[in-house]
């Protein structure tokens, strides 16, 4: 599975200036890392964002979020988000900020 490299190019913009971003190639997609730990990510129909199990609720009633499921299975804690959630800076912040409560408080790798 590709993924739009224009919205590669958006969210390392928007990630731009974090300390501990990295990038690597996983599930057929493209993640960004913080310290280690998988942050979010863009594939082919959109991007992904791991928010956790606590913050997954929070993350579901922001329009054009849905539960991540490559396999028809759901990947707990972690969201699909559609281009246009992906595209609206109003919620990439909240996910961000969601992801960042997740992962911020994870130990590095």
């Amino acid at each position: 599975m590709a993924y739009d490299e224009e919205q590669a190019n958006m969210v390392r913009d928007r990630l731009a200036g974090l300390p501990g971003i990295s990038e690597r190639k996983m599930f057929g997609g493209l993640c960004f890392m913080l310290r280690g730990n998988m942050l979010c990510g863009v594939h082919a129909k959109g991007g992904m964002f791991r928010v956790g199990k606590d913050n997954a609720a929070a993350a579901l009633t922001i329009e054009g979020v849905a539960p991540l499921s490559f396999t028809k299975r759901p990947m707990g804690g972690m969201v699909d988000v559609d281009d246009t959630a992906l595209a609206d800076p109003a919620r990439w912040d909240k996910l961000l900020a969601l992801a960042m409560d997740f992962v911020g408080g994870l130990p590095a790798k």
